[in-house]
């Protein structure tokens, strides 16, 4: 089993948990601390002083210099007959370390245990307890107590690797975080349906199976291990231990989505806030500006305004971009290994920590495979530049751009697959992108009309993300007009041609009718923009009145062919009869509904002509020139000349319509 009884070395052998040296320099009783000094309870006075950190060790020279090089060339190079002190204050394991080496270099028992075996074994390699001084040395002792028990114990491999965090680089330099790392991998990644421990519905508190109490349990009791049940004991390693445990996994090749979970959960416990619901509403977000912290990421913004107060990061600072950094580089390149949920998250503190640019533009990437999942509390990611919005606009924008450019590659060169894949899913893969794009397109919509109202955002950045989506993306632009008519309320000082240039970003055409009867009455758009969406509706009344006329031709048409509708209705199921009924239900109210807006739109047209009719009168008004005049003068003496001449000669012409005729083709001929 992977669990067993820690054993230790007694002379070469393995048994009892205690090491000894099969050689007694000195006869003693054991060590005694008085203060900060150990003492060696013998009969002999000490000769010898060792200084380790502040602890003074009372020894004696002979059973170091037996078993121990690096007393042996202190002295040496020292010269120095008579020396009788040395420090060691670069010791790996400091003075507990050092009690343990002293303790068998005197033959004294010395328990091994999954706690202390890293740190004596980095002691007995600085203090080169070597196999040439004495035959199992304590560097052999403690290589065969790494190699025989602790790496065949998952609880000890993880309480070794832990302990490793104080003992750089020599940890590293003997490989003890190597071999540890892969003894966990090849554990994790075993078969769990031919493992069974002791399982509670209780979450223990080590998520690993006890093997020691799995022997003594009953059957009744033991259930197959759930495959997550490593993630607890691996999140409790240091950030660069378990980025090495995770990529040895990765080679051992267990699936990504467990090892995405496993990133999850690791982040979830080491990076605060990072799984608190982040977001909220633009007022919220503006609360939060302005206090020291908002409602959903206290602890992200408290971090922020003490990073902002002293301009160096501090040390829980630097630690926490470590870890966003070396989570980032070890996610799996596949798709949905982790949700875009956590993706998002830690791209918002990958921001706020000011993470390596590299790594960033990685993360955004990542978030544009999937950016369909997105949700939009998780888009709304404050911005972290002054003077700028409440919300990182361009950051949406960057993720859109690379979710375009995903779905592109994937249309352009679909990846390889088998025959049978590419008969089951075929279909579904042609139906992916358009569904993928048109949530996309509802997402940003939302997003639009969230952030629109804040003041400080530009037309041309709204117009941008409006924009970037190509059409066929909506099938409706209610949510855009939303966003728009947010955007006007927020800015109510835009100028005519502005609020044209936003209004161009939404087809009328795709407006539903509650849109644009609310467009119709909406003050806020230009009137160019309100007789478009006019037109639009009037289009479609005389379509639908086209199609309504066509269908009852048609109906009348093949009246003949059904010779009784009442029995057709009575054979039709019951289900069909009352859907024909709502059907027709709704047809009425969409008809009535028509029928009104139609109304409203001739009494809008007839208020159109008659303002048309005013304007053209006072055009009329200021046109009027000289050479008008002159004409008008010119038309009445022509009058009064026809009048005279009509006096004279009254029995000229004997039918008034054809002298009326006569003089008139005469005074044109005149003219011209």
């Amino acid at each position: 089993m992977w669990d067993s009884e820690s054993e230790s070395v007694t002379g070469g052998d393995y048994g009892n948990g205690i090491l000894s040296s099969s050689k007694h320099g000195v006869k003693n009783d054991g060590f005694e601390l008085r203060g900060h000094s150990w003492h060696v309870a013998t009969d002999i006075p000490s000769d010898f002083l060792v200084q380790v950190g502040d602890v003074n060790f009372h020894l004696h020279m002979y059973p170091l210099l037996s078993r121990s090089g690096k007393m042996n060339r202190l002295i040496y190079e020292s010269r120095d007959l008579g020396l009788n002190k040395v420090a060691l204050d670069d010791l790996p394991g400091g003075p507990e370390a050092f009690e343990l080496a002293a303790k068998f270099c005197y033959g004294i028992a010395v328990d091994l245990t999954a706690a202390n075996i890293s740190a004596l074994r980095c002691a007995a390699e600085h203090l080169e307890m070597t196999e040439d001084l004495e035959e199992g040395n304590l560097i052999f002792k403690t290589e065969a107590f790494l190699s025989y028990v602790v790496l065949s114990s998952w609880r000890d491999s993880i309480v070794v690797l832990k302990s490793c965090e104080k003992l750089s680089p020599w940890a590293e330099n003997l490989q003890i975080v190597r071999r540890c790392s892969e003894s966990i991998a090849w554990k994790a990644c075993a078969n769990p349906k031919g493992i069974r421990w002791a399982y509670t519905e209780k979450p223990p508190k080590v998520s690993s199976p006890n093997w020691n109490e799995m022997k003594d349990s009953s059957p009744s009791i033991k259930s197959q291990v759930p495959p997550d049940w490593w993630f607890e004991d691996v999140s409790i390693l240091r950030i660069d231990h378990f980025v090495r445990v995770i990529t040895a996994i990765k080679v051992k090749g267990m699936r990504f989505e467990l090892i995405g979970a496993a990133i999850m959960h690791y982040a979830g416990k080491w990076l605060p806030g990072l799984i608190k619901d982040g977001g909220g509403s633009l007022d919220e977000a503006s609360n939060s500006s302005n206090s020291s912290g908002g409602s959903g990421w206290k602890g992200e913004l408290h971090m922020i305004v003490k990073e902002n107060k002293d301009d160096t990061p501090t040390a829980e600072t630097k630690d926490q971009r470590m870890i966003v950094e070396s989570l980032i580089s070890i996610i799996p390149p596949q798709k949905d290994s982790v949700s875009c949920s956590f993706l998002l998250r830690l791209l918002r503190m990958a921001n706020m920590l000011k993470v390596a640019p590299a790594l960033v533009t990685e993360l955004e990437k990542r978030v544009g495979m999937q950016f369909e999942q997105a949700t939009l509390t998780d888009l709304l990611i404050p911005s972290y530049n002054k003077n700028e919005t409440l919300y990182d606009v361009d950051l949406v924008q960057r993720l859109l751009e690379h979710f375009l450019v995903q779905e592109q590659t994937e249309s352009s060169s679909p990846r390889r697959q088998s025959f049978s894949e590419k008969h089951m899913s075929t279909g579904v893969q042609r139906g992916a992108n358009p569904s993928a794009k048109i949530r996309v397109a509802r997402l940003v919509d939302s997003y639009l009309t969230e952030v629109s109202r804040d003041r400080n955002l530009s037309l041309t950045k709204f117009q941008v993300l409006a924009e970037a989506l190509p059409d066929s993306a909506r099938t409706c632009d209610d949510g855009l007009y939303r966003a728009v008519d947010s955007y006007l309320k927020a800015h109510p000082t835009l100028s005519e041609h502005e609020r044209k240039r936003l209004c161009r970003v939404m087809d009328s055409q795709k407006l539903s009718i509650d849109a644009r009867m609310h467009a119709a009455q909406n003050e806020r758009l230009p009137l160019r923009v309100v007789v478009q969406v006019i037109f639009s509706e009037q289009v479609k009344i005389s379509n639908a009145l086209a199609n309504n006329s066509l269908k009852e031709i048609g109906e009348t048409q093949y009246q003949p062919v059904i010779s009784n509708r009442k029995t057709l209705l009575e054979g039709t199921p019951q289900s069909f009869q009352e859907g024909w009924a709502a059907a027709k239900k709704d047809i009425n109210s969409l008809k009535f509904e028509l029928d009104t807006f139609k109304a409203k739109y001739l009494e809008l047209q007839n208020d159109m002509d008659i303002l048309q009719r005013q304007f053209d009168k006072l055009t009329n008004k200021k046109q009027t020139s000289a050479w008008t005049a002159g004409w008008k003068k010119l038309s009445k003496f022509t009058k009064m000349t026809t009048l005279e001449n009509h006096d004279i000669d009254p029995q000229v012409a004997t039918a008034p319509g054809e002298d009326t005729r006569k003089t008139t083709r005469r005074w044109r001929n005149s003219i011209s």
